[in-house]
């Protein structure tokens, strides 16, 4: 997987976490998915389509999400609470803008879909054209789990500009 596609993302999480939490995260772990990611919890899936493809997905279990709700919410958050859900969510939304930043600087073009809930036990394998990185986040409530799958898009041999020679 290229690095200019995933770094956006990788540097968004970090900013985001530590400003919303107002603390130091690190990555504490980063792997190649092979066999399809099983999600931990709560997580978001947001789709990616242009000169670039893919998704993102932010997971994390329902502790740390209360954990992160709480801090977010300046309230005590019981897990069983909606708004835990909701956290993922706008913590997906805000490194999603802040990542979508720095590829339009880099002069990519591409259409971002509005977050889904992804409820899905396991999400499928990435595919044999598509290689798929999880990083996870430590952070005082708990770790935060980013699965990034992207590509550049590959025109199809049909739509490429014939060329005639004389």
């Amino acid at each position: 997987m290229k690095m200019d596609l995933i770094q956006p993302f990788i540097s968004a999480l970090d900013a985001v976490l530590a400003e919303t939490l107002s603390a130091s995260v690190s990555v504490s772990d980063l792997a190649m998915e092979e066999e399809g990611y099983c999600k931990k919890g709560p997580a978001v899936l947001i789709s990616i389509k242009g000169q670039i493809e893919g998704r993102i997905i932010l997971d994390m279990d329902v502790t740390t999400a209360a954990g992160i709700a709480t801090v977010m919410t300046g309230d005590a958050v019981q897990e069983s609470d909606p708004v835990v859900r909701e956290t993922v969510a706008e913590l997906a939304n805000m490194v999603i803008g802040n990542a979508v930043t720095l590829l339009n600087d880099r002069g990519f073009t591409f259409k971002v879909f509005p977050p889904e809930v992804h409820s899905d036990a396991q999400i499928e394998k990435a595919g044999a054209d598509t290689e798929a990185t999880v990083l996870s986040f430590a952070t005082p409530q708990g770790d935060v789990y980013m699965n990034i799958m992207m590509r550049y898009l590959r025109r199809r041999s049909r739509e490429r500009t014939l060329v005639v020679t004389s």
